[in-house]
């Protein structure tokens, strides 16, 4: 597990930076916050199949937080409104908010 921090939110995430656990992303599994790491900024989306609870799903720059959705179970397909690198799985209703600062260690 690594350590996120957005805007006075620390999370502990699972990093997911090939294609196959892209793919697989939260599917049928319990696990929350998972981050998807991305060669490049991209209108990256994310669907919801076989995922069983609803959750945020925050698009995020190099820096910063630049859109977030709520998504609800077996909803196909999230689009963001910007270009993002990572995209955060979380819990929904987590707070987090577009203009909110992210930082990696």
């Amino acid at each position: 597990m690594e350590k996120i921090k957005i805007g006075n939110k620390r999370l502990k995430i699972k990093v997911c930076a090939d294609s196959l656990s892209q793919a697989i992303g939260l599917m049928f599994s319990r696990q929350k916050n998972i981050l998807f790491k991305f060669d490049k900024e991209d209108l990256h989306s994310i669907h919801m199949l076989f995922v069983f609870y609803p959750l945020d799903i925050v698009w995020i720059n190099k820096n910063k937080v630049v859109d977030v959705k709520k998504a609800y179970p077996f909803i196909s397909y999230l689009i963001p409104k910007t270009k993002a690198k990572y995209v955060l799985e979380t819990s929904l209703n987590s707070g987090i908010k577009i203009g909110d600062k992210f930082s990696w260690k």
